[in-house]
């Protein structure tokens, strides 16, 4: 028996939980609350897509003259999707990795329409190991699978999703109502069966539905409806994205009749104190809570408690959670797409909330935003280092609005101290900090790639947003990782208010110039979308657009509205999103941007040099005394050498420095070379307290003359440039 029950409800992703319920855990466990967590999307994805799941989706009637060709062919290969299925989901959990040559033979799995895309796989998956490949042509396999549930099974289907239509700005509660009224659907009863063996093994006072998205909003009601009827004397409260974002001015008292509570914004605090109202009715305190009460829609806050701090809410805990079981898909050919859907990380924050906290498309109102707060390296490391202890995971992705530079730096040093091996990604601004030796490090603690939005790759719109970054800017940010050899991914957007069809085309030259100089690998587009919390939500008249105003007594979040440009921005999609699969490939960077558009669209008036133009600019000989200076190398020969020309003879001293990849030499006398070893073993990557360059010249200068000399001469360059010293 447990107090708590924690579930996400179906479906978030494949391959890895989704970290609230691990996060609200670990926090319980540093109050002694007993809890149980479950990942219902996983473990009904499981159950569905097996050999006794695969066969009840086939035994179901279906009438074979009205369904697609698709769908006939499909079932008239039904025995084999039964015979393959069990083994197929080993091999994307990595537990049947030798099934990979059969699935490549292209002669194992039933193909249907969705391998009809196949012709450009070579292309997307040439340079792709022979895993990679049958993980592709294994997704497919679910997919059309998939696609014959949603025609004649469940058509609310989708692998990270379920019903999502009824969670999408939905002002009336109405439909999600009726639709509740009505029948169990096919993957209902699955779900609620897993739900009934949870609730009677765990028999808690309270359950926690983690609600992330607007795909997991029905079936966390119709598991809150069931619990209502069959376990009446259980509590139900809902928190998470969704309600954070969207239920925050719910008014229709039918969303109580399948749940007591719903908390908002950080978890922690509401959920300690609903579980002490379990036993208190009298005088309950309640943190950022909605409830019935008399009949009305209530919020509460009526507790003197304060929200807790990063560093005391604990390291989020996996543990129930069937990590073994999940699956890594590849659906498509974009390389940062297969970090989020390939393999497992431990999700960890590294800051509250967002540093910059200005753009005006984003929700900046609400607490998860507004309110920033980082924790310290030392206490992030120490989280990384009980996950992997209890996870076997080493793998890490920062869930950040955007990962503060300073931050990342001290992280980095921390990992770098503890001679720990992660690998790591989050998601950034393209802030200036991040220079080419920030990068560097970085990359050497273990960073793959990063991600962060260049939004509108224009400088006017830059500025409406307040993105606080130009493309210019945004430009030498990604060579910085590109050199060092970190992914850079852009999430990019159009339709935003006032944006002209100009700076549409101008802002698609500026991503075409970006991967064509080789210093982004990924991205994709996003069509704006108004949202009630972000700036232009809540002062529409400022940004040139006009709300169409709805009644609202459910959700909300997305706003519609009409622009006063009157651009039909949707037209775009297409002819953006081809243009985007192409450049990621490398290749048609020669085609004019009409091509891509069946409609008439101006001339770029972007110069064709002009993101070459902007990585011209070089870093290396500035002189900033107050950086800091990081010596990275500890396996250095020296060796004092002569050298004669013309009957004159000199003594100077070779210093090889061997680095993991490649070996470095520089030539020094003797007195300077001496001081270098002597700087380079007392400031080592071990020590805590870093020296600053201009502190290094006065020790320099206490010896020598002319630092600047010294620093910038080419034996110097070459330790810079090899990240054998670096400064930040």
């Amino acid at each position: 028996m447990k107090d708590l029950l924690l579930i996400t409800p179906p479906f978030t992703q494949l391959n890895t939980p989704y970290p609230a319920t691990a996060y609200i855990k670990g926090f319980l466990n540093t109050k002694h609350i007993s809890s149980h967590q479950i990942d219902l999307g996983i473990e009904v994805i499981l159950e569905l897509f097996s050999k006794k799941g695969i066969q009840k989706i086939f035994s179901k009637e279906i009438d074979l003259q009205t369904i697609s060709e698709n769908s006939q062919r499909i079932y008239a290969l039904r025995e084999e999707y039964i015979k393959t299925i069990d083994q197929v989901i080993l091999f994307l959990q990595t537990k049947n990795p030798t099934l990979a040559r059969q699935i490549c033979s292209m002669n194992f799995l039933p193909e249907a329409s969705r391998f009809n895309q196949l012709d450009d796989m070579e292309y997307a998956f040439g340079n792709m190991g022979l895993q990679d490949k049958a993980k592709h042509l294994a997704t497919l396999y679910l997919e059309d699978l998939s696609d014959y549930i949603v025609e004649n099974v469940d058509s609310d289907f989708g692998f990270s999703r379920y019903a999502e239509r009824l969670g999408k700005s939905a002002n009336s509660f109405d439909e999600l109502y009726l639709k509740l009224l009505g029948d169990e659907s096919f993957i209902d009863v699955i779900s609620l069966q897993i739900l009934q063996e949870n609730l009677e093994t765990v028999q808690p006072k309270l359950v926690c539905f983690s609600i992330p998205f607007p795909g997991n909003l029905y079936a966390a009601f119709r598991c809150a409806k069931f619990i209502k009827e069959h376990y009446p004397h259980i509590k139900i409260a809902m928190g998470g994205g969704f309600p954070n974002t969207e239920l925050r001015e719910v008014k229709d008292v039918r969303v109580f009749e399948f749940f007591d509570f719903i908390t908002l914004d950080d978890g922690e605090l509401p959920i300690e104190l609903l579980h002490e109202n379990m036993d208190q009715h009298e005088n309950a305190a309640y943190k950022r809570t909605l409830l019935l009460e008399n009949g009305v829609v209530t919020y509460k806050n009526n507790t003197t408690r304060h929200d807790y701090k990063q560093a005391d809410i604990g390291t989020p805990d996996y543990t129930d959670l069937q990590l073994g079981h999940y699956i890594s898909v590849i659906e498509i050919a974009n390389p940062m797409h297969s970090l989020w859907s390939d393999g497992r990380w431990n999700k960890l924050t590294m800051a509250h909330g967002c540093y910059w906290g200005k753009c005006t498309f984003c929700d900046i109102s609400l607490d998860y935003i507004k309110i920033y707060e980082p924790i310290s390296a030392k206490i992030l490391v120490d989280r990384m280092e009980e996950l992997i202890a209890t996870t076997g995971e080493t793998g890490f992705h920062f869930v950040d609005e955007a990962a503060p530079p300073a931050l990342m730096r001290e992280v980095a040093l921390e990992i770098l101290r503890r001679n720990l091996v992660v690998t790591w990604w989050t998601n950034i601004r393209f802030e200036k900090s991040f220079t080419r030796d920030l990068c560097f490090l970085l990359k050497i603690s273990g960073c793959v790639a990063v991600s962060g939005g260049l939004e509108v790759a224009s400088d006017r719109l830059l500025k409406l947003i307040e993105k606080g970054v130009s493309v210019e800017q945004v430009a030498q940010v990604t060579r910085n990782f590109t050199e060092a050899g970190v992914m850079v991914h852009a999430y990019l957007m159009y339709g935003y208010p006032t944006q002209t069809i100009q700076e549409t085309v101008d802002s698609l030259e500026m991503i075409r110039q970006l991967f064509e100089m080789g210093v982004l690998q990924s991205g994709f587009w996003h069509q704006f979308a108004m949202t009630a919390h972000s700036p232009v939500g809540l002062k529409p008249e400022e940004f040139g657009v006009v709300p169409i105003k709805q009644e609202i007594l459910f959700a909300n979040n997305d706003i519609d509205f009409t622009d006063t440009t009157g651009i039909d921005h949707n037209k775009f999609s297409f002819g953006l999103k081809k243009s985007l699969f192409n450049y990621m490939h490398g290749i048609n960077f020669e085609i004019p941007l009409q091509d891509w558009f069946d409609f008439k669209i101006p001339k770029t008036t972007i110069h064709p040099d002009y993101i070459h133009d902007c990585l011209l600019e070089d870093e290396n000989f500035t002189f900033k005394g107050n950086s800091k200076v990081i010596f990275l190398s500890k396996n250095i020969i020296s060796e004092e050498r002569v050298k004669a020309k013309k009957g004159n003879s000199w003594t100077y001293t070779h210093l090889t420095f061997h680095l993991k990849t490649n070996i470095v030499s520089i030539d020094l006398e003797p007195e300077k070379a001496e001081w270098l070893m002597k700087i380079l073993q007392e400031n080592s990557i071990e020590h805590s307290k870093k020296i600053t360059l201009q502190q290094l010249k006065v020790l320099f200068e206490e010896y020598f003359e002319d630092f600047e000399l010294f620093w910038f001469s080419k034996p110097m360059q070459q330790l810079k440039e090899n990240g054998i010293i670096l400064s930040l």
